[in-house]
């Protein structure tokens, strides 16, 4: 017996708005791997400004939802 789970209908532009999000928190990671990756010690603090880079990116509300 299988049973059908109802999925939540994602539209086209809510759908792009969620690939912007992720393609500008991987320009953020490259960005700040193109700055440290020569280098052998990476403070703590910015690592967490990019921590906290992404998870802003992350987690914001896309401007066409508000």
């Amino acid at each position: 017996m299988t049973e059908s789970i109802d999925q939540p209908q994602i539209s086209e532009s809510h759908l792009e708005s969620h690939e912007a999000v992720i393609a500008e928190a991987l320009a953020v990671i490259d960005q700040a791997l193109g700055r440290v990756s020569n280098r052998d010690v990476v403070s703590s603090g910015e690592v967490a400004d990019l921590l906290l880079d992404v998870r802003t990116l992350l987690t914001a509300v896309p401007a066409e939802s508000v």
